[in-house]
């Protein structure tokens, strides 16, 4: 990371790097104050996720921990200013009062998917058409920009199921984005990563542990925009798709892979269900803590290999790809692993808040 002078700002693209750090000292700052005021108003609202069968707690624990999160983004969003700013603080404030209304109120599948797509389709535009490309080629890359925002957000709040998980990949993914910015000279990446990174771990403390807040769906709709929209960008930019993809790729697979797998063996793939890989783990009696630190060690791994394809080198590219895929794979195959071992859903598993559960959270199975 670049000195910064003590009489010029030094400049990345059009913004100055005292303006970057601002942007995420202040989104830092919104989040770790804001947080303990949100709880108990979020108690007042009744949004509060009260313990069911599928409930991943015992006790009634608020929802909506990721406001504070949204607001922070926004906040720093506005200091960063320009073009793809727009589309981030779209992205970030559609999102984020989708989840928060759908946390209130609920919504049906069809309506939440719809407005999601509307959002993903805004987001898309304000994205590309700066670009100034062909219309045919402008319209494929907003239709693809709206799936790929749709899908991650989707599968981001699927995967927000343990204590700090969700938190913790986003911490690592905009530490990654940040890096990618600063190695690029994408001055929006840089900033826009470093503001989602230090989000995420103003929240740790009060969602890792024994949760006092989960992140809700504003959070995890929030936080899956944001990065669906950096790494849309990144790749926009010229970013080679493993680097972009290696901080996502856990998510990714464990979402598609326990989709194609309940759509095969005919489930009801809408219904909720306990079946991605990192719930099957607490099923076999893993603590929340255990696969949080373990899925994000994964991730680590998986962004250092991404980051292979960075240096031009092609036999190191595809000794990372093929590296990243294997880690994928055993990833993917570990419950399989240990129902040979004997470990089954039928031991004890830790429930968020230091008790047993045997449950899914009230937001995982959303379509």
């Amino acid at each position: 990371m670049r000195l910064l002078s003590a009489h010029k700002p030094v400049r990345i693209g059009r913004v100055a790097a005292d303006r970057i750090f601002d942007a995420a000292a202040c989104c830092g700052a919104i989040v770790i104050l804001a947080e303990p005021l949100a709880i108990p108003l979020l108690r007042r609202m009744q949004a509060m996720d009260v313990p069911g069968l599928r409930s991943s707690h015992s006790v009634p624990t608020p929802r909506g921990g990721g406001i504070p999160i949204a607001v922070g983004l926004l906040v720093a969003a506005a200091l960063i200013r320009g073009g793809a700013s727009a589309a981030f603080a779209v992205a970030v404030g559609f999102f984020g009062l989708l989840g928060f209304t759908d946390d209130v109120h609920g919504l049906t599948a069809v309506r939440r998917l719809a407005l999601q797509g509307a959002g993903s389709a805004v987001v898309a535009v304000l994205l590309i058409t700066p670009m100034h490309l062909a219309l045919g080629a402008t319209v494929a890359l907003i239709l693809a920009a709206v799936v790929w925002i749709t899908g991650f957000v989707n599968a981001f709040n699927f995967m927000d199921g343990v204590n700090g998980i969700s938190a913790t990949h986003a911490l690592i993914a905009g530490v990654a984005y940040a890096c990618y910015g600063e190695w690029e000279q994408q001055r929006f990446l840089l900033a826009a990563g470093l503001a989602v990174a230090v989000s995420a771990l103003m929240f740790l403390p009060w969602n890792a542990g024994r949760a006092r807040v989960f992140l809700g769906d504003v959070g995890s709709y929030t936080l899956g925009a944001a990065l669906a929209m950096l790494a849309a960008l990144a790749v926009l930019r010229g970013l080679p798709l493993e680097a972009v993809t290696g901080p996502l790729a856990l998510y990714l697979a464990d979402t598609a892979w326990t989709l194609q797998r309940r759509i095969r063996t005919g489930e009801r793939w809408l219904q909720p269900h306990r079946s991605h890989v990192y719930q099957r783990w607490c099923d076999a009696g893993w603590s929340h803590q255990e696969v949080t630190l373990l899925t994000g060690a994964i991730t680590i791994l998986l962004t250092g290999l991404g980051t292979a394809s960075l240096d031009g080198d092609l036999p190191l590219r595809i000794a990372a790809d093929l590296t990243g895929m294997a880690i994928l794979a055993a990833y993917l195959s570990s419950p399989a692993v240990f129902r040979r071992l004997g470990l089954h859903p039928d031991a004890e598993p830790q429930r968020c808040d230091g008790g047993p559960q045997s449950s899914v959270p009230r937001w995982d199975p959303r379509p």
